[in-house]
């Protein structure tokens, strides 16, 4: 647990402090103690962050988000004993609502995919800026999904690829209620195109339409299903059995 001391107190003052519970409470899982103790001091330099933990492996990881229950993880994948997704495989098994972000070094797209199968809400690499993370972090916290521009893609393209039976559930639920609401066959059509990665000029070529009419159906397709991108709409549709226009 982080002493009082941890909220940010040497820059400038703006307004009255953040109340405790309005904070992003964040445990801090890496096996490293230097990195997990810097990341740990910059979190804290944010008014709306409050790290409540730290852990080395994963079996500390299970107990503390038993204990604290925190909004947000940041887990790294390469861990002694139990690694990062073997973490995530226990933690599906529960009913935590914590939102999980991988961050990480490795370069290895199969296991960003997995990752991403296993509930993770965003993966950030350790290479990315530090501002970056701080934004990854308010955004997976409001319910949104987090992947960099390097990572979109091939995760996307591997879903796809591994389209050989029912994928696994994956945690995109926002805090508003996903009532999914009948689509019609043509939104259909656009939602499996937009999850094989085609734009929207590349759509309205293939469907014999205009640009601006595959934009309205995309703004009736996210009101429906409560999605807020076009990322998220690509793994809500995967996760449905969507993205193959069946």
């Amino acid at each position: 647990m982080m002493s009082d001391d941890h909220a940010a107190t040497d820059g400038p003052s703006y307004g009255a402090e953040i109340p405790t519970k309005a904070r992003i409470r964040i445990v801090v899982a890496d096996d490293h103690p230097i990195f997990r103790d810097g990341l740990c001091k910059l979190l804290a330099l944010e008014e709306d962050f409050e790290v409540v933990a730290q852990a080395q492996d994963g079996r500390q990881v299970l107990d503390v988000l038993q204990q604290l229950e925190p909004d947000i993880l940041l887990l790294d994948l390469k861990m002694p004993g139990l690694d990062g997704l073997a973490t995530l495989q226990r933690l599906q098994a529960t009913k935590n609502k914590t939102r999980v972000i991988v961050l990480t070094a490795s370069d290895d797209k199969n296991e960003f995919v997995q990752a991403m199968k296993l509930g993770t809400s965003g993966i950030v690499l350790k290479q990315t800026a530090t501002e970056l993370l701080i934004k990854s972090i308010r955004k997976v916290h409001a319910g949104e999904i987090w992947l960099d521009s390097h990572t979109t893609a091939a995760v996307i393209r591997q879903f796809v690829a591994a389209d050989d039976g029912p994928a696994t559930p994956i945690s995109t639920a926002a805090p508003r209620d996903r009532e999914r609401s009948p689509l019609s066959q043509r939104e259909r059509e656009i939602v499996a195109l937009v999850a094989q990665g085609f734009k929207n000029k590349e759509m309205a070529e293939k469907m014999f339409i205009s640009e601006q009419t595959v934009k309205n159906h995309l703004h009736n397709i996210f009101d429906k299903l409560g999605v807020s991108d076009r990322l998220e709409l690509a793994l809500y549709a995967i996760h449905n059995n969507l993205h193959t226009g069946r």
